[in-house]
């Protein structure tokens, strides 16, 4: 079976892309608590992409049922690979580290979520780029911020800098 990675890490494609991957954690896996897991599975990821930056990890309030706090972090990636096989391969990650199908923003080993694309947009089955709920979530624009300030959302045209702003900002008293 062929390598899921189209290139070894430091040797970029000329078709390669980047990508900005959320990462979250709530469960204790194999490698630890959450941030150990989160670092773990970076590891994982810079075995087959070409991890260019890693962002600080944050902890955060659950959404949904969830009780547990959660440990975030980012990554920028560059690879070869169309958007489908990067959500395959952060998929099987996700299974590798225990992740299984449960209830929707339930405790979890580790989500991996593809964020944004430096080509831009993508639709499909099963697949929206940039993640149709990033521009709403502090816990992924913070570390979206420290990696790629300027990126632009290609929806919106704003910046990631801008984007939480606009969410952290305090409302100005009259």
């Amino acid at each position: 079976m062929p390598s899921p990675r189209a290139r070894p890490p430091g040797h970029a494609s000329r078709w390669a892309s980047r990508w900005l991957l959320a990462l979250g954690s709530n469960r204790r896996s194999r490698h630890g608590d959450p941030r150990a897991t989160l670092a773990a599975a970076t590891e994982a990821l810079a075995a087959r992409l070409e991890v260019l930056a890693v962002a600080p990890m944050l902890d955060s309030a659950p959404l949904g049922p969830s009780r547990r706090r959660y440990a975030n972090s980012a990554v920028l990636v560059q690879t070869a690979l169309s958007p489908p096989e990067l959500l395959r391969l952060t998929q099987s990650i996700e299974r590798a580290f225990g992740r299984r199908a449960g209830r929707r923003w339930g405790a979890r080993v580790l989500d991996i979520d593809l964020v944004l694309w430096s080509t831009g947009r993508w639709r499909s089955r099963g697949l929206v780029v940039p993640h149709p709920l990033f521009r709403a979530r502090v816990f992924v624009l913070t570390p979206a911020v420290a990696l790629v300030p300027g990126w632009r959302d290609p929806l919106t045209g704003l910046t990631v800098r801008q984007l939480r702003h606009r969410l952290t900002r305090r409302p100005r008293r009259a």
